[in-house]
């Protein structure tokens, strides 16, 4: 429950409620206990608390069971029970503004990046590359970027790289070296990445980040909820996406400072997988991204069984914390229960490390800054009961839900324009044109050579007679006729009975020229 002047009420310990002061709730958090003490009811409480505050919250729902934050909750005896404990009366059930996304797109809007955003390293990371094919996916992202190619989903990263590898020559003065075994690896890792869905979540239209800082026209922060059971199947794809969206939102928004509410609370569930075989580099990374986040408005809690799933350099910006109980049976987690107890402020009144082990569901370990920004003393706390629905909802709820949403359309239809891959399908088949033209040119000179080489004496003889015949017949023609005109200016008596005569004598002087001619190169030819 949310009160202006009280904060965030979350808790009731032994002197009254608990709450997160505003201005203190982007210090983030974490949310911890073994399974079944009651990390989802708490994550669900704190949610709907921030969104009656106008805070707009994301968070992924393991099990379908947060849907629920979307429906009126009602009275039960274990509220009863709570609402004499905290002095409560007549409680206000009511559900919250509710958004259901889903990578896969099956139990909410599609939320799809592009490869081009997701960038090299967080692909590297989800593909589990070693240094050196790290190495080669960065050459093959600066040539894109050179060339101006979009890589928007994995047929343009597989084109690009199947491009780079056979233009590897061309490329390795100036971006290095770029070994066939370091593309195939990729192009395997790809491939398995496609088989576990990634497909989907690459592609157009790409997700507008400022849609998870969306309110109602009441004040109501919007509550997104990721359906994640089946993303849950595949631990780096689910965190890499999550640690993407962290990336994104710091990134994009704005430096705001410190904020009376934050602009964004970011529940990540399951928080040990964002660590599992992350590179030091990358955790430096996430550190850093943790660390600065707060300045733009952005809360994060983590929720995990146990402190010691996150790096000590992060637990240490979780200043408000809700530990549930978690069991001690081997002296590893001995010191698991240590180590957490530690992480508070000491309580002189209180055993932390006893109590940690002797909670009963609902009932956690409280420790919420103060307005100074110091973490309080720790207190044994039961936590508040929700006001909307503890549980899943059916089918046909959420599918109501998505249908109203005003978002509803906006991803659903996924988009394929001109990117790399059909770039480079039109560069190749344009270079396999050329080269098929320059092929059958070449064939055709030589083709032309060899007739010539065969033919050329042939063609040439016969070209020789023709012309002879042509010259012969002209010039006999004209010798004849030029003769009997002059006769005629003269006055000459003609032999020949004029120009009749002269075209008969042209023509059988023509003809023996010829005769004669093609006597002289048959004999020629013959002794050759």
């Amino acid at each position: 429950m949310y009160d202006n002047q009280k904060g965030l009420y979350v808790a009731h310990g032994p002197n009254g409620p608990i709450s997160i002061i505003g201005k203190m709730a982007n210090r983030h958090g974490l949310i911890a206990g073994a399974t079944g003490t009651g990390k989802t009811v708490t994550l669900q409480v704190m949610a709907e608390t921030f969104s009656q505050a106008g805070v707009p919250c994301f968070m992924a729902d393991m099990k379908g069971d947060l849907s629920g934050v979307s429906q009126v909750g009602s009275l039960s005896g274990f509220i009863e029970k709570r609402c004499k404990e905290f002095g409560i009366e007549n409680p206000q059930f009511a559900g919250n503004p509710v958004r259901f996304y889903d990578v896969y797109g099956e139990q909410g809007h599609p939320m799809r990046t592009t490869i081009s955003r997701m960038g090299p390293q967080l692909l590297s990371r989800l593909m589990e590359l070693n240094e050196t094919q790290s190495g080669v996916l960065d050459i093959v992202f600066r040539i894109a970027d050179d060339r101006n190619l979009l890589l928007i989903d994995l047929k343009d990263l597989r084109s690009m790289l199947d491009y780079v590898s056979k233009n590897a020559k061309q490329y390795t003065t100036t971006y290095g070296n770029i070994s066939a075994a370091s593309v195939g690896a990729i192009q395997r890792a790809l491939l398995s990445i496609e088989t576990q869905g990634g497909d989907k979540f690459f592609g157009e239209p790409d997700f507008n980040i400022y849609d998870l800082l969306q309110t109602e026209a009441n004040g109501r922060g919007v509550l997104s909820v990721l359906a994640a059971d089946k993303l849950m199947l595949q631990p780096k794809l689910y965190s890499t996406f999550l640690l993407w969206l962290l990336s994104e939102l710091y990134s994009t928004l704005p430096e705001v400072g410190d904020m009376e509410k934050p602009k964004l609370v970011f529940f990540f569930d399951e928080a040990h997988m964002l660590f599992n075989g992350t590179s030091k580099a990358l955790v430096e990374k996430i550190e850093q991204v943790i660390r600065l986040i707060r300045s733009k408005g952005v809360g994060v809690y983590f929720v995990t069984q146990n402190p010691t799933d996150i790096p000590e350099s992060i637990l240490g910006q979780c200043g408000n914390k809700v530990q549930h109980a978690l069991r001690a049976f081997t002296p590893k987690d001995q010191k698991a229960v240590k180590t957490a107890a530690d992480t508070f402020r000491a309580n002189p009144e209180l055993d932390t490390y006893e109590a940690i082990m002797t909670l009963s569901t609902g009932e956690a370990l409280v420790s919420f800054l103060d307005e100074k920004g110091s973490p309080s003393i720790v207190q044994r706390a039961k936590i508040l009961f929700p006001l909307s629905q503890i549980g899943a909802i059916s089918d046909s709820q959420r599918e109501t839900i998505i249908k109203q949403s005003n978002i509803y359309g906006k991803y659903d239809t996924p988009i394929d324009r001109e990117s790399a891959f059909e770039v480079l399908i039109e560069e190749a088949e344009k270079t396999l044109k050329e080269e098929e033209e320059a092929k059958a040119v070449e064939e055709a000179e030589k083709e032309e050579a060899k007739a010539e080489k065969k033919g050329g004496k042939k063609k040439g003889w016969i070209s020789a007679i023709f012309s002879a015949v042509i010259a012969a017949i002209l010039s006999s023609f004209g010798r004849s006729v030029a003769t009997e005109v002059s006769n005629k200016v003269t006055g000459k008596k003609s032999k020949s009975g004029g120009v009749k005569g002269a075209v008969g004598r042209a023509t059988k002087s023509a003809t023996t020229t010829v005769v004669n001619k093609i006597t002289r190169d048959i004999l020629g030819n013959l002794i050759k």
